[in-house]
């Protein structure tokens, strides 16, 4: 374990960073709509905004309050969420759209520094040996709540916000398929945090 002020300094960073990304991206949003609330419904719309905002929070707890604020199965649930959403953009979403300026910035900063230094956190800054095996499906109930979401909203807008889960375009078997691997890869990796956590404790 490192010291408590090592520790809250990294969340403070970790904090920073995905609130600079998501207001960025609520700034172009409002630049673009005219309206702050029309700017935070279309960013809902995304997993990517929606766990960095979690990540967010956690982590600003536990810049502010120190380690206790914020407890291991909850930064190990923040952890493997927001690793989720830098597999996922960097198999299925890099280079689909080419970003400028600002946006490029806010899309290094949620889709590549934050899961990367979250999981790094979890691993230096984290008391170890307590979590258990059924905590990956727990967690797991987060992105089948967006994906269930996520599917009801694009299906009334006639807008996806992933294209792997365009169920109109891509067809309903490809959308399962890759759905159901992605929740088996994230229940494995999930099992793999929990033997990981056992194995650092000893």
């Amino acid at each position: 374990m490192q010291s408590q002020g090592f520790v809250r300094l990294f969340a403070l960073v970790i904090a920073l960073i995905a609130l600079v990304g998501i207001g960025i991206h609520v700034d172009a949003q409002w630049r673009l709509s005219g309206s702050v609330l029309a700017a935070i419904w279309v960013l809902a719309d995304y997993f990517t905004v929606t766990t960095n905002l979690l990540v967010a929070i956690a982590f600003g707890m536990l810049a502010l309050k120190g380690p206790g604020a914020v407890g291991p199965k909850s930064v190990a649930f923040a952890t493997i969420n927001i690793a989720l959403v830098g597999v996922i953009y960097a198999l299925l979403l890099h280079g689909l759209v080419e970003l400028t300026a600002g946006a490029a910035v806010a899309n290094v900063l949620l889709h590549m520094v934050t899961p990367v230094l979250v999981p790094v956190f979890w691993l230096l800054c984290v008391p170890r040996g307590v979590l258990g095996w059924v905590d990956p499906i727990i967690w797991a109930a987060y992105p089948v709540a967006y994906l269930v979401y996520a599917l009801i909203r694009g299906t009334a807008q006639g807008r996806f916000a992933y294209p792997f889960i365009n169920y109109l375009e891509e067809g309903v078997p490809q959308v399962a398929i890759t759905v159901v691997i992605i929740t088996l890869a994230y229940l494995v990796v999930g099992w793999l945090m929990v033997l990981l956590d056992r194995r650092l404790a000893r």
